[in-house]
């Protein structure tokens, strides 16, 4: 009797861990795409020559490889939490799957102790 609750427990708080993952990730994004547009603005803002005179590995050359490396940061912060999201989803429909497969069993179980009685 408490294999099963025990398992469904364990089933119960890894849906819920990934759930919050995930849910942690897509918080993440709003922050990361303000410091993403802050950073664009900062560097934008700059002349053009003044951007393309940057010397190699100073801070503007930096700040550009930021830049440029935002969109896959934030694709990954996306699509990962979605993953997870459906992740703990799966997991938790896995587990009342396995629930309402128990439950005939168990109530046959039951009736033919009754009926033995």
């Amino acid at each position: 009797m408490k294999k099963p609750m025990i398992m469904m427990m364990v089933l119960m708080l890894v849906a819920i861990f990934f759930a919050g993952q995930g849910i942690v990730m897509h918080t993440k994004v709003s922050t990361e795409e303000a410091k993403f547009h802050q950073l664009q603005s900062n560097y934008f803002t700059l002349a053009k020559v003044e951007r393309e005179a940057a010397s190699t590995g100073s801070e503007l050359n930096q700040n550009l490889v930021q830049i440029q490396n935002y969109p896959s940061e934030l694709l990954r912060l996306k699509l990962v939490g979605v993953g997870k999201i459906l992740t703990g989803i799966f997991v938790l429909l896995f587990g009342i799957l396995i629930a309402l497969i128990m439950m005939p069993m168990r109530l046959g179980k039951i009736i033919k102790e009754n009926k033995n009685q």
